[in-house]
């Protein structure tokens, strides 16, 4: 009977389907698990091969735990606001909406194709008014709580998308999305108060299972240092406030440096003999994106401020200020002080200028080059800190500070508030009303959703402004507090807006009172297992946090941490190790391989490619490989026996089901997928039972559930084969009869013999010297002494 994989996979998908399989069943009296994958943006072109590598394993997950008795939720949803669904529909004249639509229709019936086990009960779309209606009302709660602020700032200003991004999607000094230069402009934003949970999303990552790399990025981004504020007085009056965390090298501040956007370098305008070389520069900064200002090996410029001076705090000595752009505005406090002997940075600017360079922690030549390593030292030409250690001198500096009223001890982050506006159309319209008498005023909960309107042109204007700002109709409203007339917010949310919730709309999608049941989050939460790109480390994860704490603090989760346990996954690359692009042409579609192997080969060959979690080449070989695999499998059939599990296999199915038990939970899925091969090739060898082919289905119907259906049925088995429970192993039968141990001699290897497991150490050594390739290497010498490791190796030392 020959494998016709399509018949079989769209026969079971339909069953599937009808019968509801999949649905997560809520009962009460079975332990929940909940896995989870990153939802994905519905584009065009469809499902690629980067999503099937983590959507197969993690539906491997999801089957075996409900094999194993969990009343599992693995939902799928579609995050479908943004930038990219709202190019494509600007390029090809296509209403969002509408694209939006289409792609959903498409891409999910890849997903379906694939067999993925996706309870579509659960099923969320971000461009839902039913579901951006809680997106706004938990950035009402955000507002509510002090959390959403407006403020006039630099931003990061995408030349071709024609909006603002937040400092994590600029990568490399251009915009993460598509790639285009980014400047920085001057614009009236909302922002949401990140920072006001920065130390407990750094101490909360200890409740949770991630990968050491994860959590080692996000305390990166997040930038948790010590150190101290310090306050230079200025000769024009005003105070210059640093922050540093090299409190102890302030005698060796010569300079003070502020960025181009530093409020005072305007408000001297007056007072600065050379304004116009001075706003030349800062115009000049402002058409540079963050990464050009901060470049190492870039060129340190700059412009002195004549006319202002500093005064170091320490010394008492006059220092200039210069403008250079390499300093941020957004960073600290926009201003530094400049100590060249022991910064890179600082040493190549005073060399340009020629500044003065002050060794200040001993032992390397300032002249010559920064002393950088300067973690422990000693401190010199530093008055009364002469002699200190580095640890003794910044407590001793930061003392004095305080003790003078001209500093003090502060906890600082690189983390910055998160940019929440976008000026573009395809978004989540933001629930306020500017009100000339009132201010800016929440739309009222009881008219939620503000729905997106519908507009004549959706593409992004030249002004900064959004599309939305022209829809005069929709923009003029009435305020809810004074009744005067206001103006809707024409700025809308970021894509990661609604995809910083996602996770608990699953639990409860259709809810119109709530956001999610109290009852059903308690019950669900947090996710057991959360699998999604390393690329998303800095950007949803650590934003999908900030909420869900925010979410908790007020009561509408119990869970301090959305997910319990996430993991990553490398990328698939094309032939030869390139990353896969249209313009290489060696993008594979998952719909080809469908076609032509079956969905189960896909899957299995998706999991089989490499360690999951690093980067693995496509083969189309090795593709082949496992559609031969399955057809052994189906070959089974016709060689199956009457009867139970066979003697002469129990111990192998006892360790294959360990083995393959253990891979899962450790992603360890190629080498799972071996171990079935391996077990099959044994069946092969020695004849298969009807009861030996049922515990393989089992534990195949994870990884190639359609074909283990068919041959379920096929056997005269009921029901089906994926609420089948997981098979158990009994640790006593996982134990081999024998073993193959190295025979050395003189520690080289000669031979291998096969010995009973645990065998005495005489009885191996004579089985040692009953070999014949070892009787030819001894060649009469007789064995003085032997060394065994008990069922590894025995090593056989001879006499002369």
């Amino acid at each position: 009977m020959q494998y016709e994989s399509r018949n079989i996979e769209q026969k079971w998908q339909a069953r599937w389907a009808r019968e509801r399989v999949y649905r997560t069943d809520g009962d009460p009296k079975k332990e929940k698990y909940y896995v989870l994958v990153e939802f994905p943006y519905p584009s065009g072109n469809g499902l690629h091969v980067g999503h099937a590598r983590p959507y197969t394993a993690m539906d491997v997950v999801a089957r075996r735990r409900r094999m194993q008795g969990f009343d599992v939720l693995f939902p799928m949803g579609w995050d479908a606001f943004g930038l990219p669904t709202e190019n494509y529909a600007i390029a090809n004249k296509i209403h969002p909406a509408e694209v939006t639509r289409r792609n959903i229709a498409f891409f999910k019936s890849q997903i379906d194709m694939m067999g993925y086990s996706f309870d579509w009960d659960r099923e969320v779309n971000t461009t839902d008014p039913g579901y951006y209606r809680w997106t706004q009302w938990i950035f009402l709660k955000l507002l509510e709580h002090g959390l959403a602020y407006k403020a006039r700032m630099p931003v990061n200003w995408c030349t071709s998308c024609k909006c603002v991004l937040a400092n994590e999607e600029v990568v490399d000094g251009v915009c993460e999305r598509c790639g285009s230069e980014v400047v920085r402009r001057e614009k009236s934003q909302w922002m949401l108060k990140i920072t006001a949970y920065a130390q407990r999303l750094l101490d909360d990552l200890d409740l949770v299972e991630y990968p050491e790399r994860v959590k080692a990025q996000q305390r990166n981004w997040i930038g948790r240092s010590e150190g101290a504020d310090v306050d230079f007085a200025t000769t024009a009056g005003e105070t210059l406030r640093v922050y540093t965390t090299r409190p102890d090298t302030l005698f060796g501040a010569t300079y003070m440096v502020v960025s181009p956007e530093y409020p005072y370098v305007e408000a001297w305008r007056d007072k600065l003999e050379n304004y116009g070389e001075v706003a030349a520069y800062r115009a000049a900064a402002a058409r540079k994106s963050d990464f050009e200002r901060t470049e190492l090996q870039k060129e340190k410029t700059g412009v002195r401020l004549l006319g202002v001076d500093a005064v170091n705090p320490a010394t008492g000595g006059v220092i200039p200020v210069f403008v250079s752009d390499y300093v941020l505005m957004s960073y600290g406090t926009g201003a530094i002080m400049a100590v060249p002997g022991h910064d890179e940075r600082d040493w190549d600017f005073a060399r340009a200028f020629g500044l003065p360079i002050v060794e200040v922690v001993a032992g390397g030549d300032v002249q010559t080059a920064a002393f950088t390593d300067v973690e422990t030292g000693t401190l010199v030409n530093s008055g009364f800190l002469n002699g200190l250690e580095v640890r003794q001198a910044k407590a001793a500096m930061i003392e004095w500070l305080a003790g003078k009223g001209l500093g003090r001890a502060v906890t600082n982050y690189k983390l910055r508030d998160w940019v929440f506006s976008r000026q573009r159309y395809w978004g989540e319209p933001i629930p306020v009303l500017h009100c000339p008498a009132c201010g800016a005023v929440p739309v009222p909960e009881t008219e939620l959703p503000l729905l997106l309107p519908e507009v004549a042109s959706y593409e992004p204007t030249d002004t900064g402004e959004s599309p939305l700002s022209k829809m005069r109709d929709w923009v003029d409203a009435v305020c809810p507090r004074c009744g005067g007339p206001a103006e809707r917010e024409t700025d809308t949310m970021p894509q990661w807006a609604g995809s910083s919730w996602y996770f608990l709309r699953y639990i409860d999608p259709k809810n119109g009172t709530a956001a999610v049941d109290g009852a059903l989050a308690r019950r669900y939460m947090p996710v057991d297992w959360y699998n999604g790109g390393m690329e998303h480390t800095t950007l949803h994860l650590l934003y999908s946090r900030f909420w869900h704490k925010f979410l908790y603090d007020i009561g509408v989760v119990e869970t301090p941490e959305p997910y319990a346990r996430r993991t990553s996954h490398g990328m698939i690359l094309g032939e030869g190790g390139e990353k896969m692009s249209k313009s290489r042409g060696n993008v594979v579609s998952p719909n080809e391989i469908v076609d032509q192997y079956g969905a189960d080969t896909m899957r299995l060959y998706i999991l089989f490619i490499g360690d999951f979690e690093k980067a693995a080449s496509w083969s189309p070989q090795a593709v082949k490989g496992c559609r031969r695999f399955l057809e052994r499998v189906w070959g089974l059939l016709d060689r199956a026996a009457p009867g139970a599990v066979s003697p002469a296999h129990e111990a192998e199915i006892h360790r294959t089901i360990r083995k393959v038990g253990e891979d899962i939970e450790h992603l360890k899925f190629n080498t799972a997928i071996a171990a079935l091969m391996a077990l099959v090739n044994r069946f092969y060898e020695t004849g298969v039972t009807r009861g030996d082919l049922r515990v393989l289905l089992t534990l195949l119907a994870p990884f190639a559930p359609h074909i283990c259906e068919e041959m379920w049925e096929q056997l005269g088995y009921k029901g089906f084969v994926v609420r089948e429970p997981w098979p158990a192993f009994d640790p006593a039968k996982t134990v081999e009869d024998e073993v193959e141990i190295a025979v050395q001699v003189g520690g080289k290897l000669r031979a291998t013999v096969v010995i009973p497991t645990g065998a005495a150490d005489e009885d191996v050594l004579a089985a040692a010297l009953a070999e014949p390739r070892i009787r030819k290497t001894l060649d009469g010498r007789r064995v003085v002494r032997h060394i065994y490791v008990k069922d590894k190796l025995i090593n056989l030392i001879a006499g002369k």
